[in-house]
């Protein structure tokens, strides 16, 4: 990293960064607060044209530009995408693991490109994010989803498939069939034999959570009627990034954002007690996130 680039920090010592990540992340990694245990990164679509800040209610994206989303093609977006990618997993730590959020446009070749340069055995798997805005296509279905594919540094990365925020309810009719035993702290629970083997559910504790996630509108973050709003373009939902910074990370972590835009990676991490990094090289998304979070010139 250019000891030039602007650098922000909160008294903890977390960080944001105005530089391209690409020329930031071997600096981050190497600092005294050592490397990532979380890189989540919402990087542009190759979607076309660019993005405004919304500055007031009554506008959507019309704003001072916020980034700019043309790659001249997906070669093009491709080759910007690989080396800064290469730096992230370099960034992580053993146990670490990378987040990769996109859309239908570029998530394929995304994912073929992610299988060079971590390896194919590293993909852990995907998250399918159902933002909640509704079908507008009229030629054809519409893609009401984007994806975000996992990679772990090794194989042993963290992932606490025990947290609370991993589970959800059992259905209704399941808990009815299944859940009638009660042990003596007054909890229900249902007793399954495999192998030879008992193994207890218990109904409060509720069922590990599946790959499609259905319950963090995006409407919490792109709604100047909510304060969680920023007017940031393609601004995630704060309860989104909770989860995954539950999921992949320990109290003791660091987290790291690349192309931080709004700053709710950054927020998700310092509410759940983690360090954090974050890194961009829109003007706009410096000026909304060390706001956001309340950073101070470093």
């Amino acid at each position: 990293m250019a000891t030039s680039a602007p650098r922000f920090a909160d008294e903890n010592g977390s960080l944001l960064v105005h530089d391209d990540c690409l020329d930031a992340l071997g600096e981050l990694a190497r600092d005294a607060q050592g490397p990532f245990d979380l890189v989540y990164v919402d990087p542009p679509y190759n979607a076309g044209g660019s993005r405004g800040v919304r500055q007031s209610s009554g506008e959507r994206s019309r704003g001072v530009e916020a980034y700019r989303d043309s790659w001249g093609g997906l070669g093009g977006f491709l080759g910007m995408l690989g080396p800064r990618l290469a730096a992230m997993r370099d960034a992580l730590s053993d146990r670490g693991s990378l987040w990769l959020h996109l859309d239908h446009r570029a998530v394929h070749d995304s994912k073929v490109l992610c299988d060079g340069i971590f390896g194919r055995p590293q993909f852990a798997g995907e998250i399918i994010w159902v933002p909640g805005n509704g079908a507008k296509k009229r030629t054809g279905p519409s893609v009401t989803h984007q994806t975000i594919l996992i990679y772990g540094k090794t194989p042993s990365f963290i992932y606490n498939v025990d947290d609370p925020a991993l589970r959800e309810p059992y259905a209704e009719t399941s808990l009815s069939m299944h859940f009638g035993r009660v042990d003596e702290d007054g909890r229900n629970y249902r007793e399954r034999i495999v192998n030879g083997r008992a193994y207890r559910y218990y109904a409060d504790r509720g069922r590990q959570l599946g790959s499609v996630w259905n319950d963090c509108p995006a409407m919490r973050a792109n709604t100047p009627l909510n304060k969680e709003a920023t007017g940031y373009p393609t601004q995630k939902p704060l309860s989104l990034l909770e989860r995954i910074v539950r999921a992949a990370t320990l109290p003791e972590s660091r987290v790291l954002d690349p192309m931080c835009g709004s700053g709710t990676t950054l927020e998700a991490a310092r509410n759940l007690g983690r360090s954090f990094a974050g890194v961009d090289r829109s003007p706009r998304s410096i000026e909304v996130v060390s706001k956001r979070l309340g950073l101070r010139p470093a």
